[in-house]
């Protein structure tokens, strides 16, 4: 029973100090602290020698506004995607519309009906190593990463790993998500790989 309690608490404690990092992250990367790290492009043109090209793209899905609360930022154009390089900081605002998709395989996390959210943005920055934060701020996420960028074009794709679904689970159907629980995370590919 000891081994018990002291496992629920170690586990309560280290879900307590994981919120408490991203949102001490998601404070310190709300402002941007530098002004000269990146650029903003509205087109591509040439990329000057020593220069990378950095397109940021995420597809994601929320609940519909005012379901949880009328304050809830959800399913409204004033949920944001939050960007960080190495002290710069940008909001971004995604474009969005109403989706509502039938399953297309056995557990689908993005079935249903809902708001679908379409961020990107393209900037240029020199080549080399940076030290990136992508947070949402609406729901204490925030993920940071160092990724190293090559001279030319540089993709990196932000992938929504949500939240599990409650219930008992049947057998063979563990770890089914859902849009519905919310996002927990965040999966980086720079290139297309894992990072």
């Amino acid at each position: 029973m000891k081994k018990t309690n002291l496992l629920l608490l170690v586990m309560s404690l280290a879900v307590i100090s994981g919120c408490a990092e991203s949102s001490a992250l998601i404070k310190a990367s709300s402002t941007s602290v530098r002004s000269d790290v990146f650029q903003e492009l509205n087109d591509g043109g040439p990329i000057p020698l020593g220069y990378a090209d950095l397109r940021i793209i995420s597809s994601l899905k929320t609940h519909k506004p005012g379901i949880y609360s009328k304050k809830d930022l959800h399913g409204t154009p004033e949920y944001r995607l939050l960007i960080n390089v190495d002290g710069q900081a940008v909001q971004l605002q995604g474009s969005l519309y109403e989706e509502n998709i039938e399953p297309r395989w056995l557990r689908d996390p993005e079935a249903g009906e809902g708001v679908r959210y379409r961020f990107g943005r393209d900037l240029r920055l020199k080549a080399g190593k940076h030290r990136i934060v992508v947070a949402i701020p609406d729901d204490g996420l925030a993920v940071e990463r160092e990724i190293t960028l090559s001279e030319g074009k540089n993709n990196l794709v932000l992938e929504p790993i949500y939240g599990a679904t409650p219930g008992k689970q049947r057998p063979g159907f563990y770890g089914t998500t859902s849009f519905k629980e919310g996002i927990k995370w965040f999966r980086l590919k720079l290139n297309g790989q894992d990072i």
